[in-house]
């Protein structure tokens, strides 16, 4: 059962991180009086990048939960612990460069009046700190959920 809990640990990560970003959408949407509908609700919840990480809080919440189950020093958690390093790493990194080069290019499309692309966000080190401490947060309360220690 250790396995579905896992994936449980990690859904629950995204999903309430996702959450937050549709609940904060909805409230600066309301604030600057946005047309708020079920379109721009969905995009709230679906956006790449923002406060806080989803990748983070997802893979934090599978990987401490393994932690917690089998060991902090065994090789699960050690496997569990690499792919967060990378996922973190690439939020930081890869996506945010990625995304600051998008809007850089999205400017001179706009300047020479060309339809713009798509832009994937990354994330800032706040933002996957709070990813963090919502999947440690996750992580913990499933292991005492199912009955850990």
């Amino acid at each position: 059962m250790e396995g579905w809990y896992t994936l449980i640990s990690f859904a629950l990560g995204f999903l309430v991180a996702q959450l937050w970003k549709l609940v904060v959408g909805l409230i600066t949407g309301h604030r600057t009086r946005e047309v708020v509908n079920l379109r721009t609700a969905i995009g709230y919840f679906s956006r790449s990048g923002g406060m806080p990480s989803g990748h983070t809080a997802s893979f934090t919440a599978a990987s401490v939960y393994l932690g917690l189950v089998f060991g902090f020093g065994s090789g699960l958690f050690a496997l569990a612990a690499c792919t967060w390093m990378i996922v973190v790493y690439d939020a930081i990194h890869v996506r945010y460069a990625v995304g600051e080069q998008g809007k850089a290019l999205n400017g001179l499309l706009r300047k020479a009046g060309k339809k713009e692309l798509p832009l994937v966000e990354g994330h800032t080190l706040p933002q996957v700190v709070v990813g963090a401490i919502i999947g440690v947060m996750i992580a913990v309360g499933m292991f005492y959920m199912v009955g850990g220690a």
